[in-house]
């Protein structure tokens, strides 16, 4: 059997004819539509403040519950991909969380719209399934690029939306309606669009390189219901909750960026809606290539110096990351500003792709399970910045930069990620057996299977 075991060893960018390709680009999309629905009414929140008459610490409330219950959301959608497959899992989750998306819209108070913003964070968990189904069909010497392009170019519909909406909210101007009734149309927008997403997912998708769960032989469903451990043994692993601080550290603050950086520009350097959500969303659009070297030099940084590698470069893109947070808190000029948030957003959304260029080698029988506790902790991480947000007596740029001492201080906790001496050979012999079949040559069966090590 070959060492890939069915998985892609490569990644064919411009190619939709192989399942590992269709996944690939389906799942991305997918988790940017989601992204699109999760934060589309952010850049209107100018708007939706004057019209409910917020206050700032019903806004910070509102920031809160957009990230809270997606905790929950993804623990439990890693079991969930475990138990009925990533197909199925991602269907549901688009077609159920297109609901609240277009919903928000009949919100006439603060306590309406907060259990609105509540129930569409359900929908962020939507990462969790974009990983799980990426690394499962992506084999070990490029799962690290894949899971991290798959998950930037999701991401990247954080930044689209805070340029896209506001023109969406001014094209419903245009047409006549007022603005009470504009921000409200706008939001059906992403809301329908992840509806036909979902039913493109279940066409033309599969769980795995092997086929539907429901298409396994009862052989290899046996073999894969053996091969899953369960949810608590993954979750005992105190490195998964090293790696949930480190996700919290980075993911946790790209959320509370996309939350806050549009009214942020429109309040401290007094520009209008159009202009704030303009340079909101270059933070997002950094996702395009930004995310994707942090999987890339992770995946390099394994094969030069094995799983180590992995943590240490992940270390060390989270303390720059946070010195950069430390610097974008004190820029007082817009252009420098601007510049400062954009190096910020480069070593942010790299230490995501550097941390998911690490998860699946932590425990390969329970992929679900730690992918959805890692990825829980990036919103437990936005959760806790965002009560920095409701402060009365705190401005944005003195929370920025406590938050930016707290992120360079983790990168401590990579100390706690190691891997036995017996994973780091098996490992290497994987990646140098992958290596070999990518270029075609055979090779033996690696020592670590013939010797039973595991």
């Amino acid at each position: 059997m070959k060492a890939s075991k069915g998985k892609a060893t490569s990644i064919k960018l411009f190619s939709l004819k192989t399942i590992h390709m269709r996944t690939f680009h389906l799942s991305w999309f997918a988790f940017f539509l989601c992204f699109f629905g999760w934060f589309g009414i952010a850049p209107l929140m100018a708007v939706v403040r004057e019209e409910l008459d917020l206050t700032k610490d019903q806004i910070g409330n509102i920031i809160i519950s957009s990230v809270a219950i997606t905790v929950i959301a993804r623990l439990a959608i890693g079991w969930l991909c475990d138990k009925i497959g990533p197909r199925v899992a991602y269907t549901g989750l688009l077609v159920l969380g297109a609901l609240p998306v277009m919903g928000i819209g009949l919100s006439s108070s603060y306590e309406a719209f907060l259990i609105f913003r509540l129930a569409i964070g359900v929908i962020g968990a939507s990462f969790v399934i974009t990983q799980y189904h990426t690394t499962i069909m992506f084999a070990p010497n490029v799962v690290g690029t894949a899971n991290a392009t798959t998950a930037g170019w999701g991401n990247l519909g954080g930044g689209v939306t805070q340029m896209v909406m506001p023109l969406i909210f001014a094209a419903f101007v245009g047409l006549g309606f007022v603005e009470a009734q504009a921000w409200r149309y706008a939001m059906v927008v992403p809301g329908v669009a992840m509806m036909l997403c979902g039913i493109l997912y279940y066409r033309y998708t599969k769980d795995s390189p092997a086929g539907n769960l429901d298409e396994l032989s009862d052989v290899a469903a046996a073999k894969k219901k053996k091969d899953t451990v369960p949810f608590w043994k993954a979750a005992s692993d105190y490195r998964v909750w090293a790696l949930f601080v480190l996700y919290g550290a980075c993911f946790g603050i790209e959320l509370t960026i996309n939350n806050i950086a549009a009214i942020y520009y429109h309040d401290y350097f007094s520009l209008d809606l159009a202009t704030a959500g303009l340079i909101a969303g270059l933070f997002g659009l950094m996702n395009i290539f930004a995310r994707t070297l942090g999987g890339f030099f992770g995946d390099k940084a394994g094969i030069r110096w094995g799983l180590s590698g992995r943590v240490w470069f992940l270390g060390a893109v989270i303390l720059v990351e946070g010195l950069a947070l430390l610097l974008f808190s004190q820029m007082t000029v817009l252009p420098l500003s601007i510049l400062a948030m954009i190096v910020f957003s480069l070593f942010v959304q790299m230490s995501e792709g550097a941390t998911f260029s690490v998860v699946p080698f932590i425990n390969k029988k329970a992929m679900g399970a730690v992918s959805g506790i890692v990825g829980a902790g990036g919103n437990a991480g936005a959760v806790a910045a965002g009560f920095l947000f409701k402060v009365d007596g705190l401005s944005y740029p003195e929370a920025l930069f406590i938050i930016g001492l707290v992120v360079a201080s983790t990168s401590v906790l990579t100390l706690l990620v190691r891997f036995s001496p017996a994973m780091e050979r098996e490992a290497q012999a994987e990646m140098e057996t992958l290596l070999a079949e990518k270029e075609g040559i055979t090779v033996a069966e690696p020592a670590y299977q013939a010797q039973g090590v595991r």
